[in-house]
């Protein structure tokens, strides 16, 4: 496990990195914390330092949206609104989760049952008005 504390978003390029040399390779990672935590605000960044040039939002009504980065597809997945785990297999979530490429989950909670055996979880805790921490786990 790693944390890092950062007290404004100018760290949050940073954290990418840090999180990228965490990862050691995995390409699925799950976000966890609170509304308003920041979890797009950082996946936008994370996005970046994967060479995603496209406009990164949050798939909230979509459920998930589909980038270019410099090696390989992102897809970013937010399953805040997804009503039960049939919605998750109509979007052909295995297609998704078992690919090479990256995938960035927001509320997985929603389809636990679903996460693969191994991945970073990113734990994102509020602080303060612009101070965050980030926990890094490595499961599986």
């Amino acid at each position: 496990m790693k944390t890092i504390k950062i007290d404004s978003t100018a760290g949050l390029a940073w954290v990418a990195q840090e999180l990228l040399t965490f990862a050691q390779g995995e390409k699925f990672f799950v976000f966890e914390g609170e509304m308003g935590a920041g979890k797009t605000t950082f996946i936008k960044v994370f996005c970046e330092s994967l060479g995603v040039k496209d406009l990164v939002s949050s798939p909230t009504f979509s459920i998930v949206n589909e980038y270019q980065g410099n090696l390989n597809l992102v897809n970013h997945f937010d399953f805040y609104r997804l009503k039960n785990i049939q919605e998750a297999y109509d979007i052909g979530y295995e297609e998704y989760f078992y690919s090479d490429n990256y995938c960035l989950v927001e509320w997985p909670q929603k389809v636990s049952d679903l996460l693969p055996l191994n991945y970073i979880k990113v734990q994102i805790d509020v602080i303060g008005q612009a101070e965050r921490t980030f926990s890094f786990t490595r499961l599986g």
